[in-house]
């Protein structure tokens, strides 16, 4: 268990070490903010491409792969809005917000650090698929669930241009999407332009770990804390849990794919989750503490999964 906690530490450790700088004014909001655009908007968009334009499609597209994590994502969001809204009293448009923490795991920033620390860059294979269709997934079901929910919200046809509007204007999306193009297409790039690629990806997760320290800074424990807790536990129990149960007992999938789905579905909300209510101004101190006290408790969680995980027989 120790050596499992030395995989993970060196992660939170860069988390810390932003968290820290940021907190004793060493690094700027500034400073935090260009790091954030500069990996969100342009390093890791160049490692989800990169990773797509050479992946085998093929091999690790399985459709009950996709369906053990998203059975496990849906029904924590669901749970997590009947939460809110039965236990909580939290009103529809506030619920959906609450639920989305739970519907969104911090699959890129944390999923792929830690995946790869835990089983090596060759490992990564089946999370590019799952990362692949999770930003659109994930905000198809949450746009659409809220404007259902709220009393302000859109018909039909906005509610589909909402989500169109929200997927081009995603840079992760159109790095995920050119990949796709690049892959399917069997379109061969230059040398320089890989390598100019390949030194944006070096940059991504170190740059982006450390900006997610900076940024957590600014969100705070709230007195919604059991809300949070809430949503913490279905993040970081109950989805791992079904991804497990799918991966192994439903789909008897390979150990590579069952460790892919679960470190995937065990990690913490991502910033997505206060983005999306901070969208909507709906339970916006609920999500600010989501993605502090998930990301917190994670250290242990993920931990303990990776070594549920060494108990898979190769």
């Amino acid at each position: 268990m120790l050596g499992l906690i030395q995989i993970v530490i060196p992660v939170f450790l860069v988390i810390g070490a932003g968290y820290i700088a940021t907190r004793l004014k060493l690094f700027s909001d500034s400073g935090a903010d260009g790091l954030m655009v500069f990996t969100q908007g342009f390093a890791i968009p160049c490692l989800l491409f990169a990773a797509l334009a050479r992946l085998d499609l093929g091999a690790v597209f399985d459709i009950r792969l996709l369906i053990s994590f998203y059975v496990g994502a849906s029904t924590c969001f669901v749970l997590g809005i009947l939460g809110a809204r039965l236990i909580f009293r939290r009103r529809p448009g506030e619920a959906v917000a609450i639920g989305f923490g739970a519907l969104f795991s911090n699959s890129v920033l944390l999923g792929l650090p830690i995946m790869e620390r835990a089983y090596g860059t060759e490992s990564l294979a089946a999370n590019f698929a799952i990362i692949s269709i999770h930003a659109p997934f994930c905000y198809l079901l949450g746009i659409t669930s809220m404007e259902i929910a709220r009393a302000d919200g859109r018909g039909p046809v906005d509610t589909v241009r909402a989500v169109v509007r929200s997927m081009f204007r995603n840079s992760l999306m159109i790095g995920l999407a050119l990949g796709f193009i690049v892959n399917l297409g069997n379109i061969s790039l230059p040398d320089p332009v890989w390598a100019a690629v390949d030194l944006m990806v070096r940059a991504a997760l170190p740059a982006a770990l450390f900006g997610l320290g900076a940024i957590l800074t600014r969100y705070k424990l709230s007195a919604q804390l059991p809300q949070a807790l809430m949503v913490s536990v279905l993040s970081l129990i109950v989805h791992p849990s079904i991804a497990w149960l799918m991966t192994v007992e439903v789909f008897d999938l390979s150990p590579e794919f069952v460790r892919s789905a679960v470190v995937t579905a065990a990690m913490a909300p991502g910033i997505n989750a206060y983005v999306f209510a901070n969208m909507y101004d709906r339970a916006k101190g609920v999500a600010a503490s989501v993605v502090l006290l998930g990301t917190g408790m994670s250290v242990l969680s993920v931990s303990i999964w990776l070594w549920a995980l060494s108990t898979l027989q190769p």
